[in-house]
């Protein structure tokens, strides 16, 4: 299981999720509009849940149904990189 990062971060990236992150699995780039969790690194602690400002972090069971495309494009950011 990973943790995954959902549309309410997208124009926010608020980087409170970044500074909890032990593991240092959260990303993100200028020209990104959100950031995105590495399902590689998550190592689950979900630390980065806690600090959400807006809410928009979920483990991958339970990202809501409106939101489940978010789990294919956090998975697509690190397949490009």
């Amino acid at each position: 299981m990973a943790f995954v990062i959902t549309q309410p971060c997208e124009g926010v990236k608020d980087a409170s999720c970044v500074e909890v992150c032990p593991v240092d699995c959260i990303h993100s780039d200028d020209d990104a509009p959100m950031y995105y969790i590495n399902p590689d690194d998550c190592i689950d602690c979900a630390y980065c849940v806690a600090v959400c400002p807006v809410s928009a972090i979920f483990d991958e069971f339970t990202v809501p149904a409106n939101q489940r495309e978010y789990v294919r494009i956090n998975r697509l950011y690190f397949s490009s990189r």
